[in-house]
């Protein structure tokens, strides 16, 4: 039975991270994929698809110009699946390719097959070629998440679909219902809706992300309802049912609406892939929606078992997950390794985007902390005029006293990109005083950090 020092099981960002560190380390490693291609969700069927749909979005249909050029401004008339699907697979393919290059050269041995637990210490892996045992000293599981299910809502993969099955839809549907008003379902919507698709979203809670800063929804809320979206807010769905003559679909709430629309996406939730690891045979158990309990080092409770990325829950990042698996893999090569969860970014992309890291305003007045906020707008800024983007704001939120910075909000096109230079401010405990004595490109979008620095200072020399 070949032997190896770790055996990461899955090739989505967390195992493809984790392989790799292990192997820097001078480990001898080996990575497990069930899928015949590298990637994992993440490079397949989820956030690499999903971004690139949205790039070929913004670019066909104008959006990012029509400020500039008029509402009817199109780079092409007629879009069809086929053209945002032609520019996905070109990406998809691009990263497999990497990643491979990337595993080869650091002589991390690939095997494809479902991984499973034989003991706390035993992987077999099974495929169409059979069955192979190996022992490992550590292991690293990081089977990622797929979309969860409900008896409510009998997908077909037709008309009624969830988010995997996005770009297997043969043509654009007049009327899109979208169900679930979280990261993934927010992102579609934005991205059909900026297409002409006519966008009824459902969402059982008051408002759509309730984790990101209420002012940068509000704000993303009202771009969604100028886009023609209606958000069905406070509404559960009872069931799901296809129309009569089997072209539409009828989604029935608990309040008795009756929602009719061609398509319906369901996008409530993920579920953990821990079906097919057998994993009370290495004295592990998942929740009931297959996740994961890990300590602040991502151990099971079993000490050389990790589990790494959407595996073990919130925030269910690509970004986080990389980290998580580079810092589970020096953890089991007993290598230092630091990372500050606090410390994390997000970026939501939706249209326009939304990036955040730090303290939200609510969570500072619940924490009776005294802050003021800075706010700069896109339409002020010569670079929001030139880009055409005159509606994305940034802000940034400080400490009265100290002035250190807090949390950095931002809701435009290329705010993901834009949060960084906040983020380093913000990790190295830096002022807002910074920003007023730092000079930046002209004209940059990076101007809105000085904007926004001066105008929460100017509101504390009024007090």
């Amino acid at each position: 039975m070949e032997h190896f020092d770790l055996i990461v099981l899955g090739s989505g960002p967390a195992g493809h991270r984790a392989a790799i560190q292990a192997a820097k380390n001078g480990k001898k490693v080996a990575l497990v994929e069930k899928r015949e291609v590298v990637g994992g969700s993440c490079i397949n069927t989820g956030t690499i698809p999903s971004k690139t749909m949205r790039e070929a979005v913004l670019h066909l249909s104008g959006y990012q110009y029509q400020n500039i050029y008029g509402v009817n401004y199109r780079v092409k008339e007629k879009i069809s699946m086929a053209d945002l699907s032609f520019r996905v697979q070109h990406v998809i393919r691009t990263e497999i390719d990497v990643t491979l290059a990337q595993l080869s050269r650091n002589n991390i041995e690939l095997l494809f097959g479902v991984g499973s637990f034989v003991d706390p210490h035993t992987i077999r892996v099974t495929s169409q070629r059979g069955s192979t045992d190996y022992r490992a000293d550590k292991v690293i599981i990081a089977t990622g998440t797929r979309p969860a299910e409900s008896p409510k809502v009998p997908i077909n993969g037709r008309n009624i679909i969830n988010s995997d099955q996005i770009l297997s839809l043969g043509h654009l549907p007049k009327t899109l219902i979208v169900i679930g008003g979280g990261v993934i379902g927010v992102e579609y919507a934005c991205m059909f809706a900026t297409l002409g698709v006519r966008v009824i979203l459902v969402e059982r809670r008051p408002r759509l992300l309730e984790f990101a800063d209420s002012e940068m929804v509000e704000a993303l809320s009202y771009h969604l309802r100028d886009r023609r979206v209606t958000m069905r807010l406070n509404e559960e769905l009872e069931s799901v049912e296809e129309t009569p003559d089997g072209v539409g679909v009828v989604a029935n709430m608990k309040s008795n609406k009756k929602i009719v629309g061609d398509v319906l996406l369901y996008a409530v939730g993920r579920q953990g892939n821990t079906d097919d690891l057998n994993l009370e045979a290495a004295g592990l158990t998942g929740d009931s929606r297959g996740r994961i309990t890990v300590d602040e080092n991502y151990r099971t409770g079993q000490p050389h078992i990790h589990a790494v990325g959407d595996i073990i829950g919130f925030p269910s990042l690509a970004s986080v997950s990389m980290e998580q698996g580079r810092i589970a893999a020096a953890v089991a090569c007993g290598a230092a390794a630091h990372s500050n969860p606090a410390y994390y970014p997000y970026g939501i992309y939706t249209i326009p985007e939304i990036s955040f890291i730090g303290k939200t305003e609510e969570q500072l007045t619940d924490e009776d902390v005294p802050y003021e906020v800075g706010v700069a707008y896109y339409r002020e800024i010569a670079r929001g005029q030139i880009r055409g983007d005159t509606t994305g704001r940034l802000k940034m939120i400080f400490h009265r006293e100290t002035h250190e910075i807090l949390g950095v909000h931002i809701i435009g096109e290329g705010a993901s990109e834009l949060l960084h230079i906040g983020q380093a401010v913000l990790i190295l405990k830096g002022t807002v005083d910074y920003f007023i004595d730092t000079v930046l490109n002209y004209p940059t979008l990076a101007e809105c950090y000085k904007a926004a620095a001066f105008n929460g200072l100017n509101k504390l020399t009024r007090l």
